[in-house]
């Protein structure tokens, strides 16, 4: 199976790139199923219905969301009702609006299971444990088995945190990929018992930003340890980066893993030109 993930969309430009660039990525490269991380694609803070709506029809075959999964109200009722959106497994101690995790179709009869955790390390409330909490996604869907690939979403700050989730997925899950920090790290591997794994896959945004954001006012705060004004999503061109990742559905290994960069700011990088 060809699988794309895309990283965090960030604000405006970020929706913009993925849904420009993305239909040339599914035909070019064949994919047979993408996910997108869509978490900051509403005004850097949350995604609204609307705006997930237009990551589906640009290509994404479901959305991930993260610790800002439900800033914008309108996903508590969307996230219900539309089985494409994907919030984290351990948002809340009590149900939480949504599914942690689904299996999907994909071509051929293919199936795919998507899961999302969020990490425990330097964020900002204590969410429940994620090991624990992916487990029994991992334990009852065996790759090779009743499903051909199975890809999880590590939605956290720390990266100590996220590879020991590679680790304790490695062998069971076919992609491990984080999210969050909005910088791509240059860390694309295939971990000894097969699973594909990348420690942050970037964010679809503007790099000249501080991490998507427009710089002046996190540059005040840091430099004064005062605010003006509020965050805003940085709109100048965007960079679209990610994960491609080639997997054997008859042990739901990883074959080959890639880092995808398009647009903007950073080197072009992916698994063939566009």
């Amino acid at each position: 199976m060809k699988i794309l993930f895309l990283g965090d969309v960030m604000g405006r430009s970020g929706r913009a790139a993925v849904a420009d660039v993305l239909p040339k990525m599914r035909a070019a490269w064949r994919l047979d199923f993408v996910v997108v991380n869509g978490e900051n694609a509403t005004s850097g803070m949350g995604l609204s219905a609307e705006h997930a709506k237009g990551l589906l029809d640009a290509g994404a075959d479901c959305i991930t969301l993260g610790d800002h999964a439900f800033d914008q109200k309108s996903m508590l009722a969307f996230a219900e009702a539309d089985p494409r959106i994907i919030r984290p497994l351990n948002f809340a101690k009590t149900a939480a609006p949504g599914r942690g995790f689904r299996v999907f179709d994909a071509p051929g009869g293919r199936k795919i299971v998507v899961a999302q955790v969020l990490g425990q390390v330097f964020m900002k409330r204590p969410f429940d444990d994620p090991f624990s909490a992916i487990d029994p996604v991992l334990r009852s869907h065996p790759r090779g088995g009743q499903v051909q690939a199975v890809l999880v979403d590590v939605h956290c700050e720390a990266t100590s945190e996220k590879m020991a989730m590679g680790h304790w997925c490695d062998g069971r899950a076919s992609i491990v990929v984080g999210t969050h920090t909005h910088v791509p790290t240059a860390d694309a591997q295939i971990l000894p018992a097969g699973t594909a794994y990348q420690s942050d896959a970037g964010m679809c945004g503007d790099y000249d930003s501080v991490i998507g954001m427009a710089k002046d006012e996190p540059l005040r705060r840091f430099i004064t340890g005062l605010s003006k004004g509020r965050f805003e999503p940085a709109m100048g061109a965007a960079t679209v980066s990610g994960l491609y990742v080639e997997t054997d559905d008859r042990t739901g290994n990883a074959l080959r893993v890639e880092m995808v960069r398009h647009g903007g700011r950073l080197a072009p990088a992916g698994p063939a030109p566009l």
